[in-house]
């Protein structure tokens, strides 16, 4: 007899609809994510050098079937690590928590579903831009960013 946990379809719960953001709502939520998205990239930034070093390591032990290891730099190398690991993957999940969608982390991309003229698009921001100007439809990517116009705006959203 099968095991009833074994049934994988059970397992998988629906998932929750998707947020919708006002202009307004992504924009505070673009203010309240953005230090969260710069700890990402920094950390981001810090655990490549980490990891061509561990892994170099790591492969000069396998072709030399074995060796003699700084094991104390490799143990604070390897702590270091993991503490970025941590830090970032806290702050990734902090900004998806919200409904937002992280499409680059290297430029520091983000993504607010929304609705404009009865279409499913995105409110589009990147680090540096000093607010949120401009959406695109799902399908198009930033490629296809186009200003916001007030006149496609729900009641309550303004541009500032």
């Amino acid at each position: 007899m099968a095991d009833p946990d074994d049934n994988p379809e059970q397992d998988e719960a629906p998932d929750p609809p998707q947020r919708l953001f006002t202009l307004t709502e992504a924009e505070r939520a673009r203010q309240d994510l953005e230090p969260f998205l710069l700890e990402a990239i920094a950390c981001r930034k810090k655990l490549s050098p980490l990891d061509d070093q561990l892994n170099a390591v790591s492969a000069r032990i396998m072709m030399m079937g074995g060796m003699l290891v700084p094991y104390e730099k490799l143990a604070r190398m390897r702590l270091e690590h993991q503490q970025l690991a941590s830090a970032m993957k806290s702050s990734l999940e902090k900004i998806l928590e919200t409904g937002c969608v992280i499409k680059d982390l290297d430029v520091g991309l983000l993504d607010f579903p929304a609705i404009i003229d009865n279409q499913e698009v995105y409110f589009c921001w990147k680090l540096g831009e000093d607010r949120i100007r401009f959406y695109h439809r799902q399908d198009e990517g930033f490629a296809g960013r186009k200003p916001i116009d007030p006149r496609d705006l729900g009641p309550g959203d303004i541009v500032q």
